[in-house]
């Protein structure tokens, strides 16, 4: 029995998740409209647990302190950490939380969704049990549903895949093969979004000019739809071209802002080949289509200079045949 307590009080386990982001096709993903959405490895987020008596306590930059008395923005992560416990026929007690993550939040770069994910597969590793990836998706969503209200579910798609996730709502996922390397800029406006709010704005657009509304959703739908061949068929120019278009549609929906639009603005000022909000907009962050490599971290370089929060330049790569 002393020998279970040592084993039990010197355990930890952990569980990582990177981060996401929208390519194209948000918010009309909400009315049914496809969307590509890309994982991001270059931030996310780590969840460590370790075997401390008492109540469930959690250690994080953003909060601090028994887990029933967590803060309101934080509910949803309380909510999922409750409903993995019970499914793991875990005790909900003796346990200490520590989430570190590099992914800021309100930026559409799906932070509350990946601490959701890094947290359950922490709890799994706890428990010494495998998961799948409708487990993973299903707990995941009870923290979203707190968050979004009615979350498409590509966040948490696209944080659990190494490939780019074409999304329909009430549709098979697939996943999208690179034609060739693409190089991306996200670059953060330094004001946090809120994809409820401006989820549900386009919602209410929506009843007051339905046929109008729905016409710009629809058509940001047939840009996904090339966006995906254009992906496919190494068609970097017209990949460009296409996020350009998406960006006007995104503004007739009043889910981007000066802020955003300034640095858009920049970067195709600077030869990116298109430039778009990602995410829920009205503020948060970025994307921009760099032309190589190298015109990539020139384009990062200028969009500090242009005022933005902070750049990460990455590439997303094409999968090589095994």
């Amino acid at each position: 029995m002393s020998l279970e307590k040592v084993t039990a009080s010197e355990k930890t386990a952990i569980g990582v998740a990177h981060s996401k982001l929208i390519l194209i096709g948000e918010h009309a993903v909400v009315h049914g409209q496809p969307a590509i959405a890309i994982p991001f490895p270059l931030i996310g987020v780590e969840t460590v647990i370790e075997y401390v008596p008492g109540t469930v306590k959690v250690d994080s930059s953003f909060y601090h302190g028994p887990l029933r008395h967590a803060p309101d923005y934080l509910q949803g992560i309380a909510n999922c950490v409750d409903e993995t416990l019970a499914y793991l026929e875990i005790p909900n007690e003796d346990l200490l939380i520590r989430i570190n993550s590099s992914i800021p939040p309100g930026k559409g770069l799906g932070s509350s969704a990946s601490v959701a994910i890094s947290v359950i597969r922490s709890l799994f590793d706890y428990a010494d049990r495998t998961y799948t990836t409708e487990e993973l998706l299903r707990l995941a969503n009870v923290a979203e549903t707190y968050a979004h209200g009615d979350p498409s579910g590509l966040d948490t798609l696209t944080i659990t895949s190494d490939l780019p996730v074409w999304f329909e709502k009430n549709n098979p996922v697939d996943y999208i093969e690179l034609g060739e390397d693409l190089h991306f800029i996200v670059a953060d406006s330094g004001r946090i979004g809120d994809t409820r709010t401006s989820v549900e704005s386009v919602a209410r657009l929506l009843k007051m000019a339905p046929k109008r509304i729905h016409a710009k959703i629809e058509r940001i739908g047939e840009l996904t739809h090339h966006a995906k061949d254009a992906l496919e068929k190494a068609s970097k120019q017209f990949l460009g071209q296409l996020l350009n278009e998406a960006q006007k549609e995104l503004e007739a929906l009043g889910v981007s802002d000066a802020g955003l639009n300034k640095l858009i603005h920049h970067a195709r000022e600077e030869g990116a080949l298109g430039a778009k909000l990602t995410g829920g907009g009205n503020g948060g962050c970025i994307i921009a289509l760099a032309q190589n490599e190298v015109h990539s971290k020139q384009l990062a370089e200028k969009l500090r200079k242009f005022g933005a929060n902070s750049v990460w330049p990455f590439v997303l790569k094409k999968q090589s045949k095994s």
